[in-house]
């Protein structure tokens, strides 16, 4: 691995044994390491290099580790910048402070290297999914399959018309504009594809109009072309140091100006795939992030899921199963809000935001009771500027090995559908608000007695929202009638996908997630 390609972490401890330990294992494992042993030294540091991760202590002098995390979120260079605690202090307090300060997650001093380095490797990746959803939340709208949409701009309009036309018929959108004022409301209300420019034109000529998109960052990378009578060297010249993508003379007629619009939107098609590969390459190193690739071995009970991520790239979902103690375990499914590619981007970053909020409140629960675990995820949500404006659907179960008891809590989630071995198949509903939505979300517990061979199932709504050729949904009511007919069956998971797979001809509109735990 090259210098340039080495990711950068900042130590800051005042114990220099500390820093130069944690120091000695980041080199090892190809990170980059800056040492700071107080507050001061390390607002120099992200001054001037290149920082991926802060590893922090808590207990230092002047400011302590939790309000310096406070003052670094305040820049918003440093929104997205991992932090991690490592501190000696392990009480459910320092480890709610750590969240709502900021942090990402807490490493309990003395660490185990090991971990510290995993975790180090994982919010790195997890940032690096931030900041892709940061700079390109507008993908969704390219990657969705519909016409390039083409803005022309000349002030005539026979000319106009007769280029739309053509454009048009070659399966563009086209839309006109008599004047560079009028273009300029056009992109406010809807961004086009590509820009197709006459250069003479009154008040406002094809060159000023290019400088204003330029001075637009939302708009300065659209293609642009400038189309002219013209075709003095110096005109064209000009226009390419405006960094125009080309030049048509308007003699040259309207076939040439679809060929050339044409091998653009190729052009931009081929870059859409790129980014697609690169995003299935991250997906097969981060996918556990999302979706645990096995299922549980858990005494009394068997888990398993069903995982269908929309196009083969996981949206909005999450699965996690967490191992409380001997006799108990914590079953998550959320739905992060959003459809398709635009979940994708921040699934992986919300999903490990709400995990390290929650393991941080697993680890120190004395009873483990799903409506507090909510309130407390909920709080940390609700109060942090980072994602208080981004809700989550999330359905939280705990089971018990020993009583049999499985306890039930959700934010806005789908109702869960339990299944006796002998009786009469119901639906509970949760009352508790989407995740983030309200400061206190009213959560309730619902305590299921389970007996063997009864089943609890756990959907998100992609399941329910997808559609038929005939636009009807599959709905709870179909899910609700399938498992009732299903009984004891060994495989209902199976069952299920194989059904919906013959409603929906395996074309799917969001991810799919089922969880079935069963009691043996």
């Amino acid at each position: 691995m090259s210098e340039s390609e080495k990711r950068s972490v900042l130590v800051i401890d005042d114990d220099k044994t500390i820093r130069k330990l944690i120091n000695h294992h980041l080199k090892l494992n190809n990170f980059i390491s800056f040492e700071a042993e107080d507050s001061i030294q390390a607002f120099e540091i992200l001054k001037r290099e290149k920082i991926d991760l802060v590893l922090s202590d808590v207990t230092m002098e002047g400011m302590d580790g939790f309000e310096f995390c406070q003052k670094v979120r305040e820049n918003e260079k440093h929104r997205f910048l991992p932090f991690i605690f490592v501190t000696a202090k392990n009480t459910l307090e320092d480890k709610s402070k750590a969240i709502e300060s900021g942090g990402d997650d807490i490493i309990t001093k003395p660490f185990d290297v090991k971990e510290l380095i995993l975790k180090t490797q994982a919010l790195i990746r997890r940032s690096d999914i931030y900041r892709t959803y940061g700079l390109k939340k507008s993908l969704e709208k390219s990657f969705d399959e519909l016409p390039a949409k083409v803005l022309f701009v000349d002030d005539d309009p026979s000319m106009a018309k007769l280029f739309k036309y053509n454009l048009d018929k070659a399966g563009f959108d086209c839309r006109l504009a008599f004047s560079v004022v009028e273009a300029m409301e056009l992109i406010k209300n809807d961004q086009p594809d590509i820009i197709i420019s006459d250069i003479m034109m009154p008040k406002i000529d094809g060159f000023e109009f290019r400088k204003m998109v330029l001075n637009i960052p939302e708009l300065k990378n659209i293609p642009f072309i400038f189309l002219t009578a013209k075709d003095s060297e110096d005109d064209i010249l000009e226009g390419y140091d405006l960094g125009i993508t080309d030049y048509v003379v308007k003699t040259a007629g309207p076939k040439l100006v679809v060929a050339k619009v044409s091998a653009i939107i190729k052009s931009l098609g081929n870059e859409r795939k790129k980014v697609i590969s690169e995003l299935q390459e991250a997906t097969s190193s981060l996918r556990a992030k999302v979706v645990p690739d096995a299922f549980p071995e858990f005494d009394g009970f068997s888990i398993s899921h069903l995982h269908i991520p929309f196009k083969g790239i996981p949206g909005g979902d999450f699965i996690d199963y967490y191992q409380l103690d001997q006799n108990n375990m914590a079953v998550i499914l959320g739905d992060v809000m959003g459809k398709k590619w635009g979940a994708w981007y921040f699934a992986y970053a919300y999903a490990g935001y709400i995990r390290s909020a929650l393991r941080g409140v697993l680890q120190s629960a004395k009873e483990y009771l799903p409506s507090e675990i909510l309130e407390q995820v909920n709080s940390t949500v609700y109060g942090d500027t980072k994602v208080s404006e981004v809700f989550a659907t999330l359905s939280v179960i705990v089971i018990n090995n020993i009583t049999k008891e499985l306890k039930y809590s959700g934010a806005g989630d789908i109702p869960i559908i339990y299944k006796p071995a002998n009786g009469e198949i119901q639906r509970i509903k949760s009352k508790g608000l989407l995740l983030g939505f309200s400061k206190k979300g009213d959560y309730e517990d619902v305590i299921v007695q389970l007996k063997p061979k009864d089943r609890i199932y756990l959907t998100t709504d992609g399941l329910i929202d997808s559609r038929s050729k005939n636009h009807e949904s599959f709905g709870e009511h179909r899910l609700f009638q399938l498992i009732t007919e299903l009984e004891n069956n060994n495989n209902p998971l199976d069952i299920i996908k194989e059904r919906f797979d013959k409603f929906t001809n395996s074309e799917y509109e969001d991810d799919i997630s089922l969880i079935l735990i069963e009691a043996n």
